[in-house]
Formats: structure tokens, sequence, C-alpha cells
């Protein structure tokens, strides 16, 4: 019988090319129909190896969590980009890559890094999402998280509403 791991640890710049796909993958899968597809694609390939593996050394803390040694998803978080309001801690992005959703990764993703937040001491938390991105907002609800704040993105000059969930 064959052990299956899931391990979960601070992002490494080696981890930047499995980064970067899984970006790609769940970027694409979460995003076509909502985003318009030229800034989509424009966004991606954006965040390329180069990209990802500056991010690793950057300010803000990259959590990877791999399944049988292979990048399965990713979050960033850190100080709370958003001045106004009071919570001191953001979660930049939180995506698993589609052929591992829905079994928990995600989910314990948010949970580390919350907890990582928590030991950088912040106070509260933030995490923005699409509002037309229904999965992300019911993973949010589902996890506490109280949409109190909305904003919105220009992506090629279609605004898009999002969601500021948060924690206290």
């Amino acid at each position: 019988m064959k052990t299956l791991s899931i391990d979960m640890r601070l992002a490494e710049p080696s981890d930047a090319p499995e980064i970067a796909e899984a970006h790609r993958a769940a970027w694409s899968h979460a995003y076509a129909g909502i985003i318009p597809h030229r800034a989509l694609t424009r966004m991606i390939e954006r965040r390329g190896e180069n990209w990802w593996r500056k991010a690793t050394r950057g300010p803000a803390s990259i959590l990877v969590v791999e399944v049988a040694g292979k990048v399965a998803g990713y979050a960033s978080c850190g100080i709370n980009r958003a001045r106004a309001l009071p919570h001191e801690g953001e979660i930049y992005e939180l995506y698993v890559r589609p052929e591992y959703q829905g079994v928990g990764l995600g989910h314990q993703l948010f949970t580390e890094a919350r907890h990582l937040l928590k030991q950088l001491g912040c106070e509260g938390l933030v995490v923005w999402c699409l509002e037309d991105s229904e999965i992300a907002a019911n993973f949010f609800r589902s996890n506490g998280g109280v949409d109190a704040v909305e904003g919105v993105e220009d992506f090629d000059d279609v605004n898009l509403k999002k969601l500021g969930f948060v924690w206290n």
C-alpha cells in the first residue's frame, strides 16, 4: 500500500515553477467567464516563474500545500493593504489547483495562513474576492467570514465588484 503525503510549508524560490503552474491552472479555472479573457491572460502571463521566485523572497509570506511532492495550492498573506480597515492581516491570495479542490486543502491553507498572521502579531483579517466568484465567496462565508466591505476592480474597462470578508 502506498501512503499519500500532504505537506504544508513556506514556499522557497525553487518552488517557483510549480507555484506558477498552480496559479495558471487555478486562475484559469476560477475566473474564466468572469474576468475578460484578454485581461485574465495578461494577469496569468505576468506571474511566471521569475515573478514567483521574487515573490518568495518578498515581504508577503507564501505557503504551499504539496500532495505527494507536487504543489497543489498556495496562499499568500501579510499586512492588510486597505489602511481604512482596522484589520491588521490580509490573505492576498488562496488558490488550489482544480483537480485538488473539494478535499479540504483550501480550508487547511486558510487555517494555516490565519495562524501565520497571528504569529506575526496581526489582529483581525480581511480577504477580498470578486462578487461573481460564488465558489470563493461561499468558501469564505463557510469559514466564518462576514462580507463587510465592498470595492471595485477594473479589468480592461470592465468594472467588477469585489467583496471584503473580515474576521475580527
